[in-house]
């Protein structure tokens, strides 16, 4: 002991023969130093004094008996911890408490163990795979049957309908026509090929036209206004020796009135109301 560590630097007392602390180059007696510096126990509220071990946390401290989980009370000294609202916590009762649970096997997800997340659920990287080939799904592409997750060629192999016109899977949405599926992008006109989907259409030998197509290639044409009869909506339209008309362009070629349900005449390609044909 050097002669400037003789005496206790607050109280002055000896300190030859007794045990003492240093602190800022500064000796001083046990009982001072722990009455000066010592900090408090967060546990046990008690001075954690310079002959014990103080285990610090986020500015907090504790005596190396009083540093235990809060809810098992089992020692966390070289021990992995959590902290929820200054609480601490082992690793296995903090998992308890606030870990996610795997949505397979609903068992706690672990701190520090990789989480997956799908759908709002949480799992397990290595629960998360596919429910037919079983390998890990991660960030890979996947489609969702009865709550089961499948990798897209899995699911095209085990549920998938194939589409009539290019024979690929479909793995969502699509069209049914003449009972066969078909992707909606390739459902299109026969004739312009536009998109069918959601559209008014006609068929015609088994394949789907626009009501532009079908009017343009197959729909008779009415024998007064030259155009199409196509008769959708119910539309009513008049036959007469392979003549057609629209129920509205079936009229008396010289006074314009109705003929529908009427009686009527023809004079060559005419027809007329029963007064101007006789008259």
């Amino acid at each position: 002991m050097s002669s400037r560590h003789t005496d206790c630097h607050f109280c002055l007392q000896p300190l030859r023969g007794r045990k003492y602390a240093l602190r800022d180059e500064n000796a001083y007696c046990v009982p001072c130093y722990d009455s000066l510096y010592a900090n408090l126990c967060q546990e046990c509220k008690q001075p954690i004094e310079c002959n014990s071990k103080d285990l610090a946390y986020k500015g907090r401290h504790w005596h190396e008996g009083c540093f235990r989980c809060a809810k098992c009370s089992r020692s966390l000294v070289e021990k992995p911890f959590a902290a929820k609202d200054e609480v601490l916590l082992c690793t296995e009762c903090y998992s308890d408490e606030y870990s996610s649970k795997c949505f397979h096997c609903q068992k706690t997800i672990m701190p520090g163990s990789r989480k997956m997340e799908f759908q709002g659920s949480s799992w397990h990287e290595s629960c998360f795979v596919c429910q037919y080939c079983r390998q890990p799904l991660g960030t890979k592409p996947l489609i969702t049957k009865d709550n089961e997750n499948y990798c897209v060629p899995c699911f095209e192999k085990q549920f998938a309908h194939h589409c009539y016109a290019c024979k690929k899977a479909i793995t969502s949405g699509g069209v049914t026509y003449h009972d066969q599926p078909w992707h909606k992008e390739c459902f299109v006109c026969a004739g312009c090929k536009t998109q069918l989907s959601g559209q008014r259409f006609i068929s015609k030998d088994e394949y789907p036209y626009c009501v532009d197509c079908f009017s343009r290639f197959y729909a008779k044409k009415c024998a007064a206004c030259k155009k199409p009869i196509t008769a959708l909506g119910g539309a009513k339209y008049i036959s007469f020796e392979k003549r057609q008309w629209h129920g509205e362009c079936f009229n008396c070629a010289k006074c314009s009135v109705s003929l529908v349900g009427q009686e009527f005449l023809t004079r060559q390609d005419d027809i007329l109301c029963h007064e101007c044909g006789s008259a």
